[in-house]
């Protein structure tokens, strides 16, 4: 669902204005925020099922991980008007390089979001913010249903960007991993889920 309008004029920020706020301390890592769109948005509470479920993402993710790329978990990827702080991303190069700046869509071959609460912020705004960004796949795990939703061919920039191709994966299936066009691995579905449900 998208983020709702306030009833009284605000003002959206721009990205350098976000990073300036972080560096006076206004933004603090106390401030469970992170910016979508140029809005300053709560990030969702995790529960155990989530906090698993991202655990076990990166696990499955790390194991058949290309030389030449890391997986990060719940750092900020820096766009256009945003900086999410995805689940789990796939990034390319060494930890090391980004000891200045945050990794760009550029970098990124792959974004996961771990969904219970969030489904609805996690299908409406974030996809859109990864589909406008040109993030090739974004992988949504979708903690209701029980399964991984897979998302790609980004639109990019657009009034209403979008992935223009969907696939739903359940449990008994599996995923195969994408970079630049080529398959790394591929993982289970049901190695992403926690057990139950």
């Amino acid at each position: 669902m998208p983020v709702a309008m306030p009833p009284e004029p605000v003002c959206r920020l721009s990205v350098s204005q976000y990073h300036e706020m972080i560096a006076v301390g206004i933004l603090t890592h106390d401030d469970t925020v992170e910016l979508l769109e140029g809005w300053l948005v709560p990030k969702m509470v995790k529960n155990p099922p989530h906090s698993t479920a991202r655990h076990f993402t990166t696990k499955a993710l790390e194991q058949i991980l290309p030389s030449g790329w890391h997986v990060r978990s719940q750092e900020p990827i820096t766009l256009s008007d945003s900086e999410p702080e995805p689940d789990v991303a796939i990034v390319r190069g060494d930890p090391e390089q980004y000891g200045r700046s945050h990794p760009g869509p550029r970098d990124v071959a792959l974004v996961v979001e771990v969904a219970d609460a969030s489904l609805a912020r996690d299908r409406s705004i974030k996809k859109q913010v990864y589909a406008r960004a040109g993030i090739p796949i974004y992988w949504i795990v979708n903690l209701q249903e029980r399964r991984i939703e897979v998302y790609t061919d980004p639109s990019g920039p657009a009034e209403v960007p979008d992935y223009r191709q969907h696939k739903n994966h359940a449990v008994g299936s599996e995923l195969s991993l994408m970079i630049e066009g080529r398959e790394a691995g591929r993982t289970p579905v049901a190695a992403l889920l926690p057990s139950g449900g």
